[in-house]
């Protein structure tokens, strides 16, 4: 758990993708957003899910720096959503390993 949130921690992302994200954390639904983004099954724990979630994360980040025509921030802002709240999640169900 702690390499998956090193990681997280040391994502460096455009302060506009990072604040659209914060304010959509308020609307995340696991369910409907992990299957939207994970595809139809039983959803993965909190820290299998920040993983494959940050896998998609660093395709999107790839797309947005090529300046890829199917690239879409609306997409990237929802996978960050994602993974911001299943990083709370994942901390919440840790407590004492909060400091990576």
């Amino acid at each position: 758990m702690l390499d998956v949130l090193s990681a997280l921690h040391a994502l460096r992302r455009p302060r506009l993708l990072i604040r659209a994200a914060r304010i959509g954390q308020g609307d995340y639904r696991r369910t409907v957003h992990l299957q939207r983004h994970l595809g139809i099954g039983p959803l993965p724990c909190p820290g299998a899910a920040l993983m494959q979630l940050m896998e998609i994360e660093a395709e999107m980040n790839a797309q947005r720096k090529r300046r890829a025509a199917g690239y879409s921030a609306a997409r990237h802002v929802d996978i960050l959503i994602a993974i911001m709240a299943e990083a709370r999640i994942l901390r919440a169900t840790h407590p004492g390993q909060n400091d990576a």
